[in-house]
């Protein structure tokens, strides 16, 4: 019985260890500095006016489905730790396929646990690009309002 309940409690332990490791992957909920945070709503309208959506996921995901005109930009954060404080020379991104540095870009991936989005913002911001947004909740909040999808 002893070893029983010794068992259960590790699994109980390792369970919440995971659980609470999965929280700590989330991106930070404000945008790093010289980026604004925006909403479904808000992406609609800079689409509207002119605005680059950016999808940053990768080529197969794109695929498989995006924002309505976004164009497929990959950011490759396979080596960079996912924590606001990431070193961005360690990832890829190709600053070649986007506009000018005075564009309204938005970015914007698989929601507020994937990072590719928040850090191809961060890289923008230091590299002189002016107007960048980034779509936190991205795709899947996308899908599930029924918005134009291709």
């Amino acid at each position: 019985m002893k070893h029983r309940n010794l068992v259960t409690a590790l699994f109980a332990s390792l369970f919440f260890l995971s659980a609470g490791s999965a929280f700590a992957a989330d991106t930070p909920t404000a945008a790093p500095k010289g980026v604004t945070l925006v909403d479904a709503k808000k992406v609609q309208e800079l689409q509207a006016g002119g605005a680059t959506i950016v999808d940053t996921r990768k080529a197969s995901e794109f695929g498989e489905g995006s924002i309505k005109g976004a164009i497929s930009v990959p950011y490759d954060p396979e080596k960079s730790a996912k924590e606001a404080g990431f070193d961005p020379k360690l990832d890829k991104f190709d600053l070649s396929k986007l506009p000018n540095k005075d564009a309204t870009i938005v970015v914007f991936c698989n929601s507020g646990s994937c990072w590719k989005s928040y850090k191809s913002a961060v890289v923008l911001a230091a590299n002189g690009y002016k107007h960048v947004n980034w779509y936190r909740e991205g795709a899947p909040d996308w899908k599930a309002r029924k918005l134009p999808m291709e």
